[in-house]
């Protein structure tokens, strides 16, 4: 068994698939292994496309001696309390019903995501020797200790950001706009096979609530050590986050530096979602939580934001050519009340609505940047 094969890259990945070739035609007991096992996080044919600069293998090819591929599947929800029960019977520790949730929910049985969050819990949360009950607390704790820390499965999920073909596909993922071909290309195949992506009651979408933490974070990093440190107050005096002086602040942001970041970015049409989402984490860094819902043909990507113990709610949309401001603002606000519904119906809610179309660029900023109140929904609609 070769653990880790897909550490290996261009030419040297050919010549390991050659000698591995040579060595084929004379297996046998004593003189070659009889059976050989590629352990990693994509398929052999994945790598020969990636060894030879994206090329498409050729049906002949005589590197084609792979029997069969398997993938390892995720834990039901069951296998994840049993995985809990082994510690429960070696050491007597429980775990609440509401924590074993919250740990299958966040890592949807992704198995490195759930032994890590056990293990933060109960080896650093709470002291080793401990049998104190692990409760939904410890656990939310694990996670971001998780995610701060980069460890390397985390690493490597946003080493793969990098590739342009996967990132294509993660745009489309972030902005929610429909695409007929998305599921069809080979790019989406290979999120697919990385445990990257999933498809949901038939919609593509991000594996699990971590993995869309950390593209997230990954993808807005850079940007958010771009954004000055705000000199603007954003808190209330009684401690409470002030997301109306926040998003003024956004509104301001955007319109100087927009069109400048936006030729260096990587991402075109995710873009605005991304520059919002770094401003955010760049004020509510350690003091408060973002969650993050977004999935292709959603048609938008919404927010919860959660600081000093309130929510916030935050509904991003674009305007494109094939669509009207009057459309997607309809739209929009139907949309954020049913989220705001679900994850609480008193939180205060925003919809940001950027301009996409070409024309857009031949208006002025007084045109493109509003800020106006729905009476009917009290939503608040900012246009960017």
């Amino acid at each position: 068994m070769f653990d880790e094969v897909d550490v290996i890259t261009g030419d040297a990945m050919i010549d390991f698939l050659r000698q591995l070739r040579g060595g084929f035609a004379s297996r046998g007991v004593g003189q070659f292994p009889v059976s050989i096992a590629l352990v990693g996080m994509r398929d052999l044919k994945d790598y020969l496309v990636a060894a030879k600069d994206g090329k498409p293998v050729n049906p002949g090819s005589p590197f084609n001696i792979k029997a069969d591929s398997a993938v390892l599947s995720n834990f039901a929800k069951d296998d994840v309390a049993k995985l809990f029960a082994q510690r429960t019977k070696e050491t007597g520790q429980q775990i609440t019903q509401e924590a074993l949730d919250y740990v299958y929910e966040q890592s949807k049985g992704q198995p490195w995501i759930v032994n890590s969050l056990f293990m933060r819990a109960t080896l650093r949360i709470l002291d080793e020797e401990s049998t104190e009950t692990v409760t939904l607390e410890h656990v939310r704790q694990a996670r971001e200790q998780m995610i701060m820390a980069h460890e390397t499965h985390l690493d490597a999920l946003a080493y793969r950001l990098e590739d342009p073909q996967i990132r294509s596909i993660i745009e489309s993922l972030i902005t929610g706009e429909s695409n007929p071909s998305l599921a069809a290309s080979e790019a989406f195949r290979m999120c697919v096979d990385l445990g990257l992506v999933s498809i949901e009651r038939g919609t593509p979408q991000i594996s699990n609530p971590i993995y869309k933490e950390v593209i997230a974070r990954q993808m807005t990093f850079s940007t958010q050590l771009a954004i000055p440190e705000p000199s603007w107050k954003w808190e209330t005096p009684g401690g409470e986050l002030d997301m109306d002086a926040l998003l003024h602040e956004f509104q301001k942001f955007w319109r100087l530096n927009s069109e400048i970041w936006e030729e260096k970015s990587d991402y075109t049409e995710a873009f605005p979602h991304l520059l919002l989402m770094a401003f955010l984490q760049r004020v509510t860094n350690g003091a408060g939580h973002i969650n993050r819902e977004y999935a292709a043909g959603r048609g938008r990507m919404d927010l919860a934001v959660e600081y000093a113990g309130k929510c916030y709610i935050i509904e991003v949309k674009n305007i494109y050519h094939y669509n009207t401001p009057t459309a997607v603002r309809e739209e929009g606000l139907d949309q954020i009340q049913q989220y705001r519904d679900r994850i609480d119906a008193s939180a205060p809610a925003y919809l940001v609505i950027f301009d996409r179309r070409p024309k857009a660029k031949e208006l002025s900023w007084d045109e493109k940047i509003s800020w106006t109140v729905d009476e009917t929904s009290n939503v608040t609609i900012l246009g960017c």
